[in-house]
């Protein structure tokens, strides 16, 4: 028997019916998904089993002895055993059945390195109850039929080196931020769901959005003045031109020109030209996440949609370096396919070409090729946001073969009593690639057919009063770019490291924001052990990570080498250990304040109570009592953002998987509540208060007997009482005692 081995399930149902003469019967190993089918007849008979995996079967930890935070020391870590531990035990269990009959076995993963690691995984248990089996390796960039039957006709040997890649950058993660995790979080005094997450890229990712939002912080803003006018030619057109000073850092000076400017113009000068813009390059894994968050997708959301795309055959590999598509990848057919369907004008335009030059980036790589569209899709088939990101691959394909697009370009030189005013139009003569990509296409900007000394009307004039203002927060697709130039993670793991910041509440927002909690850890770490915070470090991880990939260097020794610059680091940390306890607990109550109390102007802080329940209390308790509640669950994140009326801080809830909740203000979020409620309470229907305790539900004869020993004996009473005390005396609940007296107030709610 043939097992082959695929990453996913839905890989291994559509390479098996890629490769079966007929559909592959469908069967369960140990409660697993598998496909299998025949080739050939007689004694030339060949069974084949396609299994699917479910990413990484097993997975590493520290043994169970170092799991209490509070009794280990976070640098034990550093040197601690690492174990391997079954994560699917059904799919181990289907594998070792499986692979003792197995006469042979095909890793076909994902080829990366994370595919490699999960295809080495699954072979070594499978060699656990079949030691000798031969092996083999397929790779492919497309599960398409062609793509799929070239793969295996052309197997090749498992890349162990790749996998050792894939093995070092999973315990060097684990390492590096299990124990910098467990010591901050300890030094903060933040445990459980509340822990404070660090890590050898993320931690520089953050420091970067930080030091951002610093610049914002400290920016000083110049002000400035602009005048504008607006200009009308014989025809009636009508047209905007700008002060050649385009900013005026001098008010009066301004001031002057503007009241000079009087009720004509004059057209001084008409300089004219062309300009062009070069198609795009192909698309790389990072040129894909910022081109689809440009277009409003997430850079975790449009890789999960680029992976269904491509485990479906409808896209190629998404995880690639490459933007040069490679000699063996026949573009021409590949465009053909779209000769039918809803892009057949755009690839009909292109097959006219007699030669098809595509453009070339600068990362050229042999895993993968760029990414390109492997096969005709029907948007019926696909959910809104799968055809978004199918449509987008297509089209950025398409524009790569395409010429330039071609601009005229018009510059106009005018006076106004003596002030030279300039105006600029543009309009696109020719298309070219933006014809097949128009996405984020600059608009025309016409001016009318005017002639060197034309006598124009100023028909409106105005001075602007403006201000610097500080550099821009991040997008989550510029992010990603600087990663890469900073070499912090991998194209597998710049979005997840995104994701991962939003989940643990440092930043919120899209373009990203910080959290308070955000500035405390980084300040502490750049200041204390500054190693953590710069990409120095995890650049020099990556490199070696990918001089193992390549055969240059064992994995142990990479592995060593991280040891030991971890513990620098907590070298670092352990001489300011007491500073850093000191500011972590500083900066995180920072994160605590909400605003100033309206009763006596004590700080408001987030609090919880002796349940666990949380609440903004005054810092002034038990002197004030002013208090407002919050949701239960979700991490609170508060804004920089202040209420006008109560001058509190705005207030962002955070539920994982959930859309962010802005509550806003919290005191007026409770206003609006009580008012809310008291409407409720206003138009339910009042009940009649009951005349005798007889009269009430649940108080019988024994029960009304009980009540009158206790000295019970009309309505009034019964609501006037202690109801523990009575509770106690009559033996029955405190909780039925008080629905008893809600009843005598008469409201239906209180029942």
């Amino acid at each position: 028997m043939h097992l082959i081995v695929t990453e996913k399930n839905i890989a291994a149902r559509r390479i098996a019916a890629i490769l079966a003469p007929k559909s592959p019967k469908k069967e369960r190993v140990s409660g697993v998904d598998v496909y299998r089918y025949e080739i050939g007849s007689g004694e030339s008979r060949k069974e084949t089993v396609v299994v699917g995996l479910s990413g990484h079967i097993v997975g590493i930890d520290f043994p169970n002895e170092y799991n209490n935070w509070q009794k280990v020391d976070a640098r034990s870590l550093i040197d601690a055993e690492i174990t391997t531990t079954p994560i699917n035990r059904k799919i181990v269990t289907a594998l070792k059945s499986l692979g003792k009959g197995a006469e042979r076995v095909t890793i076909a993963t994902d080829y990366d390195r994370e595919g490699e690691l999960i295809g080495v995984e699954a072979l070594n248990i499978i060699k656990q109850v079949n030691p000798k089996v031969p092996f083999d390796r397929v790779r492919y960039s497309a599960i398409t039929p062609k793509a799929i039957e070239n793969a295996f006709l052309n197997s090749t040997n498992v890349d162990f080196n790749l996998a050792d890649a894939g093995h070092s950058r999973q315990v060097i993660d684990l390492v590096w931020g299990a124990a910098l995790t467990r010591y901050i979080s300890l030094a903060a005094g933040r445990l459980g769901k509340m822990f404070l997450s660090v890590g050898r890229v993320q931690s520089p990712t953050l420091s970067l959005i930080v030091d951002r939002e610093k610049e914002r912080n400290i920016f000083v803003p110049t002000p400035y003045w602009e005048i504008h006018v607006e200009l009308e030619d014989a025809a009636g057109d009508i047209f905007s031109a700008q002060h050649s000073t385009r900013r005026f850092l001098d008010k009066e000076e301004a001031s002057n020109i503007f009241k000079k400017l009087g009720k004509k113009a004059e057209l001084k000068e008409i300089e004219k030209g062309t300009k062009t813009d070069q198609p795009p390059t192909p698309f790389n894994t990072t040129g894909f996440i910022s081109a689809a968050n440009s277009i409003g997708l997430s850079p975790s959301n449009a890789m999960r949609i680029a992976e269904s795309l491509y485990t479906n055959g409808y896209i190629s590999y998404p995880r690639t370096d490459n933007t040069v598509y490679p000699d063996t990848l026949d573009l021409r057919a590949q465009i053909e396919i779209f000769k039918e369907g809803p892009f057949k004008e755009y690839a009909n335009a292109l097959l006219e070409k007699p030669e098809l030059v595509p453009t070339r980036g600068k990362k050229e790589t042999t895993d993968h090729p760029p990414i390109f569209p492997a096969s005709l899709a029907k948007e019926a088939d696909l959910k809104e946001d799968e055809w978004k990101v199918y449509e987008l691959v297509v089209r950025r394909f398409f524009a790569t073969f395409a010429g330039p697009s071609t601009w005229e370009t018009m510059r106009l030189k005018l006076d106004i009593n003596e002030e030279e005013f300039r105006s600029n139009g543009a309009r696109l003569l020719e298309p070219g690639w933006r014809w097949y990509y128009p996405y984020n296409a600059p608009e025309d900007r016409l001016l009318p057919e005017l002639g060197e000394g034309d006598s124009l009307k100023v028909i409106k004039k105005e001075m602007l009063d403006k201000e610097t203002q500080p550099p821009g927060r991040y997008g989550q697709g510029r992010l990603i770019n600087i990663m890469e130039e900073l070499g912090l993670g991998t194209k597998a793991t710049r979005h997840e490291i995104i994701s991962k910041l939003y989940s643990r509440a440092y930043i919120h927002g899209n373009p990203v924001q910080p959290t308070n909690t955000s500035f405390a850890v980084v300040d502490t770490l750049e200041k204390y052990s500054p190693t953590i915070t710069k990409p120095d470090m995890t650049k020099l991880l990556e490199e070696n990570m990918d001089k193992i990939a390549e055969g240059k260097i064992k994995e142990d020794a990479v592995l060593e080498e991280s040891r030991e610059m971890l513990k620098q680091v907590f070298s670092e940390l352990d001489k300011n250990r007491d500073n850093i306890i000191e500011s972590l607990q500083a900066g995180l109550r920072e994160d605590k304040i909400i605003g100033n109390c309206s009763l006596c102007g004590n700080e408001l802080m987030i609090r919880r109570s002796k349940r666990g329940s949380r609440f903004i209390g005054c810092s002034n308790y038990p002197n004030c009592t002013f208090s407002l509640p919050l949701p239960r669950s979700g991490h609170i994140i508060v804004t920089d953002k202040s209420c006008e009326t109560h001058g509190l801080h705005h207030i962002r809830i955070i539920n994982q998987g959930k859309r962010a909740w802005d509550l806003g203000c919290p005191q007026c979020n409770f206003i609006e509540w009580q008012k809310t409620q008291q409407e409720e309470q206003a138009q339910r229907p009042k009940k009649e208060r009951p005349k005798s305790i007889k009269d009430l539900e649940g108080v019988g004869k024994a029960t009304a007997g009980k009540l009158e020993e206790a000295g019970i004996t009309s309505v009034k009473a019964l609501a006037e009482a202690d109801p523990v005390e009575l509770a106690k005396t009559i033996k029955i609940s405190v909780k039925k005692v008080k629905s008893w007296q809600a009843a005598c107030n008469g409201t239906v709610e209180d029942l």
